[in-house]
């Protein structure tokens, strides 16, 4: 792995829908290159909190302080010359763009599951806020990453975790040895 120097100020997003694994890869990912670890959904204001534990699903005004605060983190890590992964879903290109903004040193990590995996991952939890009937509009709200979306790293979360978790690495790692930080 790149020296901890090499990698001052980058932070990872990763993202996906609910259940794709972005908090259990985020914090295997962070010990293993020595980064801060964000889960997102501890930025979360309170009033969405209540709402999506009653069920019910954000939507973009809910979710614009959330994003402003994850940006802000983003910012952080990198004026402080640190390496960060925060998990966020990043469902939407104007999310991501959002998290972007004013954020040089950040690459957003794409955990690419199908619905029926991520179904099962689902009906397998314990004690988390997201119920299986918001999966849908999940995948209904996300917009894959493009070819334009040059900062997104592409990785099946359809693997067993420990395949997952070291492919994100591998990821990771061609990414910083393609994009070299000063």
């Amino acid at each position: 792995m790149a020296s901890e120097e090499h990698m001052a100020g980058m932070s990872y997003i990763v993202m996906g829908v609910s259940a794709s694994g972005k908090s259990s890869v985020g914090l295997a990912l962070a010990q293993a290159i020595g980064a801060k670890f964000i889960d997102g959904d501890d930025l979360h204001p309170r009033a969405n909190i209540l709402k999506m534990a009653e069920g019910h699903p954000l939507d973009d005004d809910d979710r614009a302080p959330w994003l402003t605060r994850i940006n802000d983190a983003v910012f952080a890590i990198a004026r402080k010359h640190e390496t960060g992964v925060v998990v966020c879903s990043a469902l939407k290109r104007k999310y991501r763009d959002q998290i972007r903004a004013g954020n040089d040193h950040l690459a957003f990590i794409y955990l690419d599951g199908s619905y029926e995996a991520i179904l099962e991952r689902i009906r397998a939890r314990q004690g988390h806020y997201q119920k299986e009937n918001m999966l849908k509009s999940q995948f209904d709200a996300l917009e894959v990453p493009g070819a334009d979306e040059p900062d997104v790293l592409r990785v099946s979360a359809n693997d067993s975790f420990e395949r997952v978790v070291a492919n994100v690495i591998a990821a990771v790692r061609r990414n910083e040895a393609a994009h070299p930080q000063a």
